[in-house]
């Protein structure tokens, strides 16, 4: 019974993190603005939650490396906002990390099979990847109905966008089984934390020799 219930919630799981995502993304670009605060619409702490800051944070990255590539910046800007992006890296890695803890936490009582395998990358790197792409869909449909585009860049940017929506059909089904394999025992979770060592003073030479 356990399993079954398991099996229920997970096999629907990418839908649900995909409404999540685009909840998030349509939020942001009301304002759009790489500076605006963050205002999440879910119950504190549950995995929806954690889900949008992941979604928000992605978004306003993908927004400052937009910036960054002006090739008229100024050199003290362009540093604050590598800063801004370190900083963004640092959050994106912590809250993948929490969502692995969550399905650690969900799958803590099931016994894995005999022969049961361990995969590539554990369920929240993979989610980490959808995050990614309803931002490359979300831009990627925006350049086919940009009003000053040429009808020759709108037609290169549909046929990129029906890859892109392929690959999240793909990955969906992907996520998705790779939840029902672990709750059914065929596979099992194991999570290295990604012990970055550039943001450590402890680790990074630069930093510790001052």
């Amino acid at each position: 019974m356990y399993i079954c219930k398991k099996k229920e919630i997970f096999m629907r799981f990418s839908k649900n993190a995909l409404i999540v995502f685009q909840r998030s993304i349509d939020q942001y670009h009301i304002h759009d603005n790489v500076s605006q605060a963050i205002n999440n619409p879910y119950e504190k702490e549950s995995i929806e939650a954690v889900l949008y800051e992941k979604n928000w944070i992605d978004t306003v990255q993908w927004h400052f490396e937009d910036i960054i590539r002006d090739t008229n910046i100024e050199p003290a800007a362009a540093l604050s906002l590598k800063r801004k992006i370190d900083k963004s890296n640092q959050e994106r890695t912590d809250l993948v990390e929490k969502i692995d803890d969550y399905f650690l936490s969900e799958y803590a009582n099931i016994s894995a099979n005999k022969g049961a395998t361990l995969n590539t990358e554990s369920p929240a790197w993979a989610i980490d990847r959808m995050s990614i792409l309803a931002l490359k869909i979300y831009h990627m449909e925006e350049e086919t109905k940009r009003e000053n585009a040429s009808v020759e860049h709108k037609i290169r940017c549909q046929k990129k966008l029906d890859v892109l929506l392929d690959q999240r059909t793909d990955l969906s089904k992907a996520i998705d089984q790779l939840l029902n394999d672990i709750a059914e025992g065929n596979k099992y979770m194991k999570v290295y934390r990604q012990m970055k060592m550039y943001n450590d003073e402890s680790l990074n030479p630069i930093l510790y020799k001052k």
